[in-house]
């Protein structure tokens, strides 16, 4: 099961669920005068016109009241009006006159415009105030709406817009993208995709890790191997490397151990604790041989040879670092090939990015240097046995810094290490001075980076503070992203054991196909495969981004294919089935006649298409993709239960015919708008 089978969490109650998208316009200043022509976004201009009318008479009848905030929300049924507010409940509390009492005299005050979208409020209940919106008015202003703005319906765009830099991926280019990392790029191209939509100026950046351990080792691998020859998907090849070597290497380190340990006459306990390691480490060296014999046995022959390859790959990582011409060949060849794999994959997803940042670039331009010499200066940085330590407990207490780094009293930030005792750089140390070269570029930063990265992330904020760059300490956010799950996989790519993002796609392609087949049989195979790839990717993305960010994902194809709820395939259906009614009704005359939509489901419909401008900034301004993915699920329900219930292409009543047609025409146009912005591209045909 999906982690999203909660996916219908908070719009289950209408009315808890439109408190998050109402209350940030219960912040800004009360409007007396609604804006008409406001297309932008037609469910703030209802609410802003009700809470603009009522304040009025709130402030004749009680002038104490100026500074009120009025929230207004959804009752949690239909029944109870469109809109509803508790606002006399909370003048009850302070002048101690029952809130129905209050209430009576207020809607006695108000006098509502010819031309309002109001068509009556309601006293109900202990005091609450139900507003009933026209019908008609409304039906035609949010269709109009959307008609008019089309493709840009829902994108309001922000009055001062910023420049933010989104570093999102950055995997090891080590092995092949695997599904937990792709959750890392497809949240960070849809946050890319919502701020740019949003009026921001987006740059997305791929930081290339180049320089750590990893890339020392599989180039170390690679240069053992007599003849470059792959079979397989370039990035996948540099994997089996990566992993032949690393496995290889650690078998050969448990061997010497166990060796000295036995000859010392070592502890027991130790031991029996390398004997388990290695025996593990064998079990593995199985697998990769089964999976590649000619590298396995090409690697195994030349690593057996070498007394300490440990210290050969230090080594490379030293030269590397100081950038010994032979080995910056070597190590970038090697990048080079598996990032190329990368692009490939990204280029089926469609995410790209703006810039492709090198981590060595730091260590030659002497970026890296300059910040541990900045940092070594501070009397927060101490050596101990040759290596920096950054006291962040202390930086911590002393800046009181805790507020900005949005950590509690409790939570304690160990020392950390910014260099190994051989003087080479550590990866948090390339991340701070990295970190200064994305803010020359942009006032604000985005790090889409594992929950597991959170200390690290807090190290480099900290480190900015020390070097007395507070403004950028604040300007640098971390996006969190939960793990991804796969039943019965323990994923590790030092072992192989990594479920790629490429065998993902082409297992949904296969399933998807099959779907395809059963619904539409006679189109041709190629348009069955590209059909089924579309809805695969579209699938594979919804099921990332449809849980909340932080949470993790337990991926599951009964869930991310399925097509009767909460997936991309679900929505997918919705769109499609809307295709075919358009194309059975023909050509749509104008004007319509929105007077003829009075079936309850189509004012729900049209208030939920009016409300997609509010949701999208709401998850704009709070990064949370899986809001819109949500949004996208409710509003395709809706659609299908006014499918069920209300027909449309075989009515005598052509006004009827053309209104709800028009209609449709609405819900095509915002569901295929909010997928879109999240980088979910829906197929015309099932």
């Amino acid at each position: 099961m999906l982690a999203s089978e909660a996916g219908d969490r908070g719009f289950k109650s209408h009315r808890a669920r439109s408190e998050g998208y109402i209350t940030r316009y219960d912040r800004m200043t009360i409007q007396t005068k609604k804006n008409d022509n406001d297309m932008n976004n037609p469910f703030k201009n209802m609410i802003d016109e009700c809470r603009s009318i009522l304040y009025e008479a709130i402030i004749t009848e009680y002038p104490t009241q100026k500074n009120i905030v009025i929230k207004i929300e959804e009752p949690p049924s239909h029944k109870f009006g469109d809109l509803s507010t508790n606002i006399c409940l909370q003048i009850s509390k302070e002048l101690g006159t029952p809130p129905k009492k209050i209430a009576e005299r207020i809607t006695h005050s108000i006098t509502i415009p010819k031309d309002s979208y109001i068509e009556r409020i309601d006293v109900a209940g202990l005091g609450y105030l139900n507003f009933y919106l026209k019908t008609a008015k409304i039906t035609e202003f949010v269709i109009n709406s959307i008609r008019t703005l089309s493709m840009d319906y829902g994108f309001p765009k922000i009055d001062q817009p910023e420049n933010i830099l989104i570093e999102h991926s950055s995997i090891n280019p080590v092995h092949a993208i695997h599904i937990g990392q792709a959750r890392n790029s497809i949240l960070g191209d849809a946050i890319s995709r919502i701020l740019r939509a949003r009026g921001h100026n987006i740059e997305t950046h791929f930081y290339i890790n180049d320089a750590g351990r990893q890339s020392a080792i599989v180039a170390y691998g690679f240069d053992n191997i007599e003849k470059f020859q792959s079979k397989t998907k370039i990035d996948h090849y540099v994997g089996q490397i990566y992993s032949i070597t690393s496995c290889l290497i650690e078998i050969q380190s448990c061997k010497k151990k166990l060796l000295e340990l036995k000859d010392n006459k070592g502890d027991k306990i130790d031991q029996t604790d390398f004997q388990s390691k290695l025996d593990e480490w064998t079990d593995v060296a199985l697998q990769l041989q089964n999976q590649n014999r000619d590298i396995f046995e090409e690697l195994r022959e030349k690593l057996i040879k070498i007394s300490d390859p440990e210290s050969e790959i230090n080594n490379l990582l030293r030269k590397y670092e100081e950038g010994d011409v032979s080995t910056k060949c070597l190590i970038r060849k090697v990048t080079e090939l598996c990032i190329q794999g990368f692009k490939q994959t990204f280029s089926i997803l469609k995410i790209n990015f703006d810039k492709w940042d090198w981590e060595s670039d730091l260590l030659w331009s002497g970026n890296v240097s300059d910040i541990v010499k900045k940092l070594s200066e501070s009397k927060h940085v101490s050596k101990d046995d040759d290596v920096l330590k950054l006291r962040s407990d202390q930086v911590i207490e002393a800046f009181e810094i805790r507020q900005m780094l949005g950590i509690s009293d409790d939570f304690m930030l160990p020392p950390v290490s910014l260099t190994r005792s051989d003087g080479t750089s550590l990866y948090l140390t390339r991340d701070i001075a990295y970190s200064l070269v994305k803010f020359n570029q942009a006032k604000q930063v985005i790090n889409v980076v594992g929950m597991e990265q959170l200390h690290e992330q807090l190290h480099v904020r900290v480190a900015l503070s020390v070097l007395g760059l507070n403004k950028l300490a604040k300007n640098l956010k971390h996006f969190v992203f939960g793990l991804v799950k796969f039943p019965g996989e323990k994923m590790s790519s030092r072992r192989g054991r990594i479920v790629t993002l490429d065998d993902v796609v082409e297992e949904g392609v296969k399933r998807a196909y099959v779907e395809v087949e059963n619904r539409s049989p006679t189109l041709s195979s190629e348009e069955k495969k590209n059909m089924a790839e579309t809805i695969s990717i579209g699938a594979i993305k919804y099921a990332l981004l449809s849980v909340e960010p932080s949470h993790e994902v337990v991926f599951s194809w009964d869930r991310v294919l399925n097509f009767e709820t909460n997936s991309a395939p679900f929505i997918n259906y919705g769109y499609t089935r809307a295709n075919g009614i358009l194309k059975k009704v023909g050509n749509i005359s104008f004007p319509i006649n929105y007077t003829k939509l009075e079936h309850p489901l189509e004012k729900r419909l049209i208030l939920s298409l009016a409300k997609f401008p509010s949701i999208f900034i709401d998850a704009s301004d709070r990064l949370r993709p899986d809001d819109l993915a949500t949004y996208a699920n409710q509003l395709t329900k809706q659609f299908h239960e006014y499918y069920e219930k209300v027909d449309v292409s075989h009515l005598d009543d052509d006004d009827l015919k053309n209104s709800r047609a028009q209609l449709i025409n609405a819900f095509k146009i915002v569901v295929s708008n909010c997928m879109g912005v999240l980088g979910i591209v829906l197929s015309e045909r099932m």
